[in-house]
């Protein structure tokens, strides 16, 4: 057996499941890999890599539009995901799903066409200090466009989220909370089910940045009750540039479409031009059609091993991996949440996050480094930067041990 290979949970199969992933079998400068940047993009099983060939050497054409047999099959693969995506969020039906790159186009389409038609001067969106960049700027710059007030939920020393200042900001003026369920940075999980509630109460509209949810946690958009859900395919064992944006129909319905072309019509004149039904109206072009179906078989791969499942290995890496580099002199883990997805966000004393990174890659490991597209949350902590180990179900304690190793040996170059 792999020397990174620990013994799992009963039931979970930690050697199985990384049989299933071609890129960890390789060596990294002559060392075996240990993958530990799952929050930036996840590595994909044999199974995704199979979908997207078939496609390009079988079903290869566009969708929706032909008749012959080619673009029949691509268009039923396609469409599937759409099917299992409802599935996997429970969405009320698969027209309030729709095909988009990535969580940022999703957040970007919401902040152009709802946002533009919504939102009025002296209106206020609400973010946290937790997000992620892609859930900032969009609403800076609809602000900015409005006139609007973009209001700031601040994070305590644990970095969690203070609900009571939250409810303090809530107000008439009060149009959208825009709020990460799991943050990148530091893994925190926010409440979001009673984050929309008082959202909600206001007469507020949220919007859920899933991205890092997604890969870890069961989500329930309509348990949760989220207007608005985003999630990005890579994060969730999927191919890059394919996401979803779920949105509630009567919102959708409402909204005017953000891009013009093909498919995203039902008439078009030089006159005038009818908009398609849903979800098509939101999906202009030719799309990443090799990228959906491979999400259709990541959404299988990972519905297959259980989402309840997951998360119950990912908690006991996050309980190793905190107690094992608590053990490290000098080692600052940044964000102690009592809630948290598998993410261990740290600083050790007089060392910069990329100088460990570069050595730590010299041992075959891979982290992240730099502010994670986070600014505003390395401010609140001044820091300028952490290094990032962010786990995923294909990781092992032993690889854990090979981090701490690794860490051991950073400051013994620097010391």
């Amino acid at each position: 057996m792999n020397a990174l290979i620990n013994t799992a949970p009963a039931g979970f199969d930690v050697a199985k499941i990384r049989q299933d992933f071609p890129v960890l079998k390789q060596k990294v400068h002559g060392k075996p890999l240990v993958y530990l940047d799952n929050a930036a993009t996840a590595q994909k099983p044999q199974s995704v890599i199979d979908a997207i060939r078939h496609f390009y050497e079988v079903d290869c054409a566009n969708i929706h539009r032909g008749v012959h047999e080619l673009s029949q099959r691509s268009t039923a693969a396609y469409e599937q995901t759409r099917g299992k995506v409802r599935q996997f969020l429970n969405a009320r039906t698969k027209n309030e799903l729709i095909f988009v790159r990535g969580a940022t186009e999703g957040i970007n389409l919401v902040s152009q066409t709802w946002g533009r038609k919504c939102v009025k001067e002296g209106d206020e969106i609400i973010v946290s200090g937790l997000e992620h960049h892609s859930n900032i700027v969009p609403w800076q710059m609809l602000c900015e466009e409005k006139g609007a007030k973009l209001r700031v939920i601040p994070v305590n020393d644990s970095g969690e989220l203070i609900l009571e200042e939250y409810e303090k900001l809530l107000n008439p003026r009060t149009k959208l909370l825009a709020v990460g369920h799991v943050s990148n940075a530091l893994g925190t999980i926010n409440p979001i089910r009673q984050m929309i509630d008082m959202a909600h109460k206001a007469g507020a509209l949220a919007l859920i940045d899933g991205a890092q949810a997604a890969p870890h946690l069961k989500i329930d958009v309509q348990a949760l009750d989220a207007d608005f859900y985003a999630l990005s395919g890579h994060k969730a064992f999927g191919p890059t540039g394919i996401g979803i944006l779920y949105g509630k129909s009567k919102l959708l319905n409402a909204m005017p479409p953000w891009q013009g072309g093909g498919d995203m019509i039902r008439t078009v004149t030089f006159e005038k031009t009818t908009y398609n039904e849903l979800p098509y109206k939101f999906e202009a072009g030719t799309p990443h059609i090799a990228g959906g179906i491979g999400l259709g078989a990541a959404v299988d791969y990972v519905t297959a091993i259980g989402m309840d499942r997951i998360a119950a290995y990912e908690h006991e890496l996050l309980v190793y991996a905190t107690a094992a580099l608590s053990q490290i002199p000098g080692l600052r883990i940044i964000g102690t949440a009592r809630e948290k997805a598998a993410v261990v966000s740290f600083v050790i004393e007089g060392i910069h996050p990329h100088d460990i990174g570069t050595v730590l890659d010299r041992m075959g490991i891979a982290v992240r480094t730099g502010h994670h597209c986070a600014q505003p949350i390395m401010d609140r902590f001044q820091v300028p930067a952490t290094t990032r180990a962010s786990l995923a179900f294909y990781n092992t304690t032993a690889e854990i041990d090979a981090l701490a190793a690794g860490l051991q040996k950073v400051k013994e170059v620097f010391s």
